[in-house]
C-alpha cells in the first residue's frame, strides 16, 4: 500500500497535496497496490468525497484527545504508526514545510530512508526506487537510487500536475487513534494569529509582478502595483529589494521567500541569481523587463524586453486600459 500525507484548509486538500497524490498514485499503478491517505484535524473525514476523484481508496483519520492542533513529533509519530498498521511500504508527503516535518519525524521512527523533493520516481524491477530530485535550493538535480523496505518521499512543490484519477472512488474512511506519549507532544501549534498582509497571496496568485534592485527604490513600485491590479495579479521583490527596505519580507519570491506557480511572472529590474530562480521557477511563462540583454533572467525567461522599465511598464499600463 501507498500512504499519502495530506494537508487540508477548511475541508478541502491544498494544491501541493493534491500534486502529491498525483505521485503517490503513479507509484501505486506502478506496484499493482491500493493508496490510502492519511488525514488530521475535526474536518480531515470530510476530505472523503474530494479525495476520491483522485484515486485515493481508504482515507485514515488520524484522532487523538491532544491532537487538536499542529505537532509536528505527534503528527510524524501517527503516521508512523499508521504506515506500521497497514504494512504501507511508502510513504508520500507534500514537499511543504510541514510535509517535510512530519516525514522526519516518521521517517526517524520507521528507521526508514527518505528523498525530499522529487520531481520524477520511478519503480526498479527489483523494487527500489529510481529519481530524481532537486538539491541545493533547486539549482541541482541529483539522480538517486532510493532502497529499503519502507521509504518516504516528498513531491517537489510545482512539479507533479494537479490530475484527477481515470477512476472515482469512494473512499472508505477510517479512525485511527494512535499511542501517543508526553514527549511526542513537546512542540505543539499554541496559536495561529492573522497578518496584515491585503490582497492576493504570493503563493496563490495567478499573476505576479516582481521587482528587485533595478525598480531604484520604494516610491518606484507604484507602476509594477498598477501593473498588477490591471491584471489581476500581486507584486513580489527579490531579495536585494526586500534588504534595501523597500518591500516587506513576506513580498520576497525565492529560495528563502515565497514559492510561487502563477501563469505569468513578470520580472522587472530583476538580474535572475539562482537563489531568486528557485523561488519562481514554477511559473508557467517569464516575462523580463531589463535594461542588461546579458542579464541572468534574460535567458531564463520566456519572453524578454530590453529596455529600461520605467519606460516599459507604464506604456504597458496604458495599453492594457485601451484593451479593457
Amino acid at each position: 500500500m501507498i500512504l499519502a500525507f495530506v494537508e487540508h484548509e477548511s475541508g478541502l486538500p491544498d494544491e501541493v497535496s493534491l500534486e502529491a497524490l498525483s505521485l503517490a498514485r503513479s507509484l501505486a499503478t506502478a506496484e499493482g497496490t491500493e493508496l490510502a491517505a492519511a488525514v488530521f484535524g475535526d474536518e480531515g473525514a470530510a476530505l472523503a468525497d474530494e479525495l476520491g476523484a483522485y484515486g485515493v481508496e481508504e482515507v485514515h483519520h488520524v484522532t487523538h484527545d491532544d491532537l487538536e492542533g499542529y505537532a509536528p513529533e505527534a503528527w510524524g509519530e501517527s503516521v508512523a504508526q499508521l504506515a506500521d498498521d497497514l504494512e504501507a511500504g511508502t510513504v508520500v508527503v507534500p514537499g511543504t514545510d510541514r510535509g517535510h516535518e512530519v516525514a522526519a519525524h516518521a521517517g526517524a521512527t520507521l528507521d526508514a530512508p527518505m528523498a525530499a523533493n522529487c520531481v520524477a520516481v520511478d519503480v526498479g524491477d527489483d523494487g527500489a526506487y529510481e529519481l530524481e530530485r532537486h538539491r541545493w535550493g533547486g539549482s541541482l538535480l541529483e539522480h538517486a537510487r532510493l532502497e529499503g523496505e519502507r521509504k518516504l518521499v516528498s513531491a517537489a512543490k510545482h512539479e507533479f500536475p494537479v490530475e484527477a484519477a481515470d477512476e472515482e472512488t469512494d473512499p472508505t474512511v477510517v479512525t485511527f487513534s494512535p499511542s501517543l506519549e508526553a514527549e511526542h507532544l513537546r512542540v505543539r501549534v499554541d496559536r495561529v494569529e492573522s497578518g496584515d498582509e491585503e490582497g492576493i497571496p504570493l503563493g496563490e496568485a495567478r499573476v505576479v509582478v516582481g521587482g528587485g534592485r533595478g525598480v531604484g527604490g520604494p516610491d518606484d513600485y507604484d507602476q509594477l502595483e498598477e501593473l498588477a491590479d490591471l491584471l489581476g495579479g500581486t507584486v513580489g521583490a527579490s531579495r536585494a529589494a526586500i534588504n534595501e527596505g523597500w518591500r516587506p519580507h513576506d513580498d520576497q519570491v525565492g529560495q528563502t521567500g515565497a514559492k510561487i506557480s502563477p501563469d505569468i511572472y513578470i520580472a522587472c529590474g530583476i538580474s535572475g541569481a539562482v537563489q531568486h530562480m528557485v523561488g519562481c521557477k514554477g511559473s508557467e511563462t517569464i516575462l523580463a523587463i531589463n535594461t542588461d540583454p546579458e542579464a541572468a533572467i534574460i535567458q531564463k525567461a520566456d519572453w524578454a524586453v530590453v529596455g529600461d522599465l520605467h519606460e516599459v511598464v507604464p506604456e504597458l499600463n496604458d495599453a492594457i486600459r485601451e484593451r479593457t
